[in-house]
């Protein structure tokens, strides 16, 4: 079992000779993360955020311009990947399609001159361990698999090295949908049997509260922030965490708290005094959940909104209107039978679960927490 410790890591990147800009571009900013044995960790965030650098240091396959990484307590700063042991899964599988499965798994053992008494007896423990079916995958060309297939003999490939950390770079945003979710789901098996310290790239927020124990959420060389999803969806560090976790995405309306009114647009609501106590007064921003709104009768004490669309998520027995306020998207769930013609409608926030952030800064002001369960 291997924890994996980054401290103060930093990775510059040279702009090419003719580029545009010039200066050192920033891969990584100051990353600070811990992982613990047999945790799993999804790293999600826009393009261009960091996620395949963070991957590729902890790997060993890019240097670092500062700080170190540590595999328990061995400082493996300085270390090559293969003295690492890191089992690594891509999105384009990275096998030999000309080669049977069980040949793209036993290389590894004749690279490094091993036996054929123990390639085969950890090529049949591997098989086992990877479920019904998977001896038969063995035996087939790579060229004839399916994108899942291969997918179950890449993770197989790794899983027979014994690695201590498991790496996975959107290993499956080449499949199409309905695959993805099954193959996730395999994965995600996989993965809890075997209790390998694995980190899980992904730019896809369902993919990555799906697969994460924790989920570290990357901008721009910087982890924003790390945690659970009821961390991150309930208590998110800041404005830009709240808004890429969770669909459809936290409604964020500008308003201005005076004397504990909320000035929205042309409207006001009164603030509960436990609440408003916690704020500055000023400009701020207004964070409301889809489900944290209530759909009421008489527009007094309420926000109206323009409704644009209703959107029916019958696999989910939900249904989202969503629209404006104040020149602000909004997103309200509302019953199944909700009118599709409904233009207009009033709303109440529900106070216990509403977010308030810093209108320069965007760092949280308050947020409701996880709510309690009984």
């Amino acid at each position: 079992m291997t924890s994996v410790t980054l401290e103060n890591i930093v990775k510059h990147y040279v702009p090419p000779i003719g580029a545009a800009e010039t200066h050192p571009v920033s891969g990584l900013d100051r990353v600070n993360i811990r992982i613990e044995d047999g945790e799993t960790i999804s790293v999600v965030g826009p393009s261009g955020c960091g996620k395949s650098t963070f991957l590729k240091v902890v790997a060993g396959l890019e240097s670092t311009d500062e700080g170190k990484i540590f595999y328990n307590k061995v400082d493996v700063t300085n270390i090559t990947p293969q003295a690492r042991g890191v089992g690594m899964v891509f999105q384009d599988y990275a096998l030999y399609p000309s080669k049977e499965g069980e040949d793209n798994l036993g290389y590894y053992f004749e690279v490094r001159k091993k036996t054929e008494e123990e390639k085969q007896q950890r090529l049949r423990e591997t098989a086992e361990l990877m479920g019904i079916g998977f001896d038969l995958l063995m035996g087939r060309q790579v060229d004839t698999l399916s994108g899942g297939e291969k997918q179950r003999v890449g993770i197989a490939r790794c899983i027979v090295r014994e690695p201590n950390v498991f790496l996975m770079d959107e290993p499956i945003s080449n499949l199409d949908a309905k695959l993805r979710e099954r193959t996730r789901t395999e994965i995600k098996r996989l993965l809890k049997k075997f209790s390998i310290t694995t980190i899980y790239v992904t730019h896809d927020q369902q993919e990555a509260i799906f697969m994460g124990d924790r989920i570290a959420v990357m901008r721009s060389g910087r982890i924003e922030q790390f945690g659970t999803f009821d961390d991150l969806y309930y208590s998110p560090a800041n404005l830009f965490v709240a808004t890429l976790i969770g669909t459809p995405p936290m409604s964020v309306i500008p308003v201005t708290l005076q004397n504990g009114i909320l000035q929205i647009a042309d409207a006001s609501l009164t603030v509960p005094a436990e609440v408003a106590e916690k704020l500055p007064e000023g400009a701020l921003r207004f964070g409301v959940r889809p489900e944290a709104w209530s759909v009421v009768n008489e527009p007094s004490s309420a926000l109206t909104m323009s409704v644009a669309r209703v959107e029916r998520l019958y696999t989910e027995r939900a249904a989202f209107a969503s629209g404006q306020i104040g020149g602000a998207s909004v997103n309200v769930l509302v019953p199944l039978d909700f009118p599709a013609e409904a233009k207009e409608i009033f709303l109440q926030p529900d106070w216990t679960q509403a977010s308030f952030f810093a209108a320069d800064s965007e760092t949280a002001l308050h947020t409701p927490g996880a709510p309690e369960l009984f």
